[in-house]
């Protein structure tokens, strides 16, 4: 593999190129850096370098339902103290490669829509809850133009994640029609990006707390009051909501890191942690106090991802955004995932959306009549 080979390309970039990559976070250091540990085994070098073990009994929290918290929750959102921040740069590409925000996710509602109709219905209630939207270059502009179209410009604002260049199996630069291929780096630029946009600055300018980040396609990830308060009484720095483990789940949940609690994907796990024994599945919705984020200093780890493009291997590098558990205390908590109250309703396809349809209208109805509202399904478990 030949750095300085991949080094001249980068500086050889056109202006053009250069621009239109740096204007979105990159660095040509970043990407040499990254090169530089590329080698046959990449599942290997993605692992967490050190011990790995089961969460102890206890650690994740049940949701229960208690009007102290729903009363700390709505005094949050009236003051303006809470801003939703939702993830919306994915391509729908299992749905025909359409940007999934203005997927119809109902009749005559698109994802986009849901979440603007929930904005609307809050400030009906008095809570003032900004709406960030964190797009990639292929869907900012779609989504800035939906929003004009809806006259929505004054509920929701956009901001960028950033981007770097895909690679080839040999360590030069991958190309796609003659062009170096450009990609988005992950929903773990969310910290970075969003401190660039200025919009978490302003926030806690004008006394913001508390960030909710959630998936555009999980459906259920709304605001919630008694999560929120959960959150607020726990006086923790971040909160992870969590589901029942299913078959099937490939992303992370909970573990112990050198003693730590944090959310790790299972691509990070070693080949001897039993995956199958946690117990719980992480959402990807995190509640983060605004002041941890803003200070937030983590060294990120960029994993190494191979992906088909054009029929080709493309190797990319890639942060997960579940990685500031390690720098940020964080409290686990269990969150409904059945029946019209679940807060984990993924959709990544067609056949997803018409499973989640009829619960979604459910939920979209009962939304509209119980807006600060409390969503528990009663639990007799009390532990993972």
């Amino acid at each position: 593999m030949n750095h300085d080979a991949l080094a001249a390309a980068l500086d050889a970039l056109a202006p053009t190129m250069r621009e239109r990559l740096e204007r979105r976070g990159f660095r040509a250091a970043d990407l040499l850096a990254w090169s530089r540990a590329m080698g046959p085994s990449p599942s290997a070098r993605n692992l967490l370098p050190g011990k790995v073990e089961l969460v102890p009994e206890g650690l994740v929290r049940e949701l229960h339902d208690d009007p102290r918290l729903v009363e700390l929750a709505r005094t949050a959102l009236c003051e303006g103290r809470v801003a939703v921040c939702v993830l919306a740069g994915g391509m729908a590409t299992r749905m025909g490669g359409v940007v999934k925000a203005l997927v119809e996710a109902l009749p005559g509602k698109t994802f986009l829509d849901l979440r603007l109709d929930e904005v609307r219905r809050l400030a009906e209630d008095g809570a003032q809850v900004p709406l960030w939207l964190m797009t990639s270059e292929p869907t900012e502009g779609p989504i800035r133009a939906a929003l004009a179209a809806a006259g929505a410009e004054a509920l929701a604002t956009t901001f960028e994640q950033f981007v770097s260049l895909r690679l080839d199996e040999a360590g030069g630069l991958f190309a796609e029609n003659g062009q170096p291929s450009v990609y988005a780096t992950g929903h773990g630029d969310l910290p970075d990006a969003l401190k660039r946009s200025g919009l978490l600055d302003a926030f806690l300018a004008r006394g913001g707390r508390y960030v909710w980040v959630s998936n555009l396609d999980n459906v259920g990830a709304s605001v919630d009051a008694t999560v929120l308060g959960h959150h607020i009484a726990a006086g923790v720095p971040l909160t992870a909501e969590v589901v029942d483990k299913r078959p099937g789940d490939a992303g992370g949940g909970p573990v112990l890191f050198e003693g730590r609690p944090i959310i790790a994907e299972n691509l990070r796990l070693p080949p001897e942690f039993d995956v199958a024994r946690v117990p719980v599945f992480n959402t990807n919705s995190f509640l983060i106090d605004a002041r941890a984020l803003r200070a937030l200093d983590l060294t990120w780890t960029y994993l190494e991802v191979r992906k088909q493009v054009d029929g080709r291997t493309a190797i990319q590098f890639e942060r997960l955004l579940g990685e500031i558990t390690l720098a940020l205390e964080t409290q686990f908590l269990r969150v409904p995932r059945d029946g019209s109250a679940s807060r984990f309703l993924p959709v990544k396809s067609f056949e997803d959306l018409a499973a989640v349809a009829p619960r979604l209208a459910l939920r979209s109805t009962a939304l509209g009549a119980s807006r600060l509202r409390s969503s528990v399904v009663p639990r007799t478990s009390s532990g993972a």
